[in-house]
């Protein structure tokens, strides 16, 4: 990309943070981006399909041999930027954003021996909001443990160790508007890491919850199908 482009970029951006800020949250981009959207999309997707394929009650569709496995897995795990431009391809006839992926999946099987006869099964008795739903929880979840976690706790550290080196630093405090007992520079530093490493643990214990229960969340074509799974068992 020229200068130039990148000017245009970045005054064509939604918000700052595409444009004049972009760099800051690089590492953002593969996570929340759509690319990374219809990344987890395809993770959520392919291990359904794997867990329909490991139930003994599904006879239609066989349990997948190891080799299998790791190539349903490869291609969620391996999915590209043009994987992606190739959905949104299939997305243009399908006017639908996650039945693109799900074309997008069969697409991939249909050529191979193993895979090939569970064509019919991605996608099985689920609507959009199952794919969707859990996709945006992966993607929190990633995004808290690959980068937001780690930047709060490397600024708690850098704080924590400002507030023992300015320990003694001496500190005019305030209360009620008007000047005070004194403090230390490095107690009030101290307070902020305390409270900062508070958050970090009450931001790790956000229960990240998802559904994947049909439609309505009944499993009514899930029980038509198969009425002998227990299906919210099996979610």
């Amino acid at each position: 990309m020229t200068d130039t482009s990148r000017q245009e970029a970045a005054l064509l951006a939604l918000s700052p943070l595409d444009g004049r800020y972009a760099g800051k949250v690089d590492a953002l981009r593969p996570i929340f981006s759509e690319y990374g959207l219809i990344k987890a999309r395809v993770k959520v997707e392919i291990e359904w399909l794997l867990a329909l394929g490991a139930e003994p009650g599904i006879a239609e569709l066989a349990d997948f041999s190891a080799s299998g496995k790791a190539k349903l897995r490869a291609l969620a795990d391996g999915f590209s930027v043009d994987n992606a431009a190739r959905v949104k391809e299939i997305e243009r006839t399908t006017n639908h954003d996650v039945k693109a992926v799900e074309y997008f999946i069969k697409e991939q099987l249909k050529d191979d021996a193993e895979l090939a006869p569970a064509l019919e099964f991605v996608h099985f008795a689920c609507t959009s909001e199952d794919i969707n739903n859990l996709s945006y929880g992966l993607m929190l979840a990633e995004a808290r443990e690959k980068v937001v976690l780690p930047a709060y706790g490397g600024i708690a550290a850098a704080l924590r160790q400002l507030a023992h080196a300015q320990a003694a630093q001496p500190m005019l405090s305030r209360t009620h508007g008007q000047t005070a007992s004194p403090t230390t520079l490095g107690k009030e530093i101290a307070n902020v890491v305390a409270r900062l490493e508070r958050q970090i643990r009450q931001i790790g214990a956000v229960e990240l919850t998802g559904k994947i229960n049909g439609a309505v969340g009944n499993y009514n074509a899930h029980v038509v199908s198969y009425p002998d799974v227990d299906w919210p068992a099996f979610a």
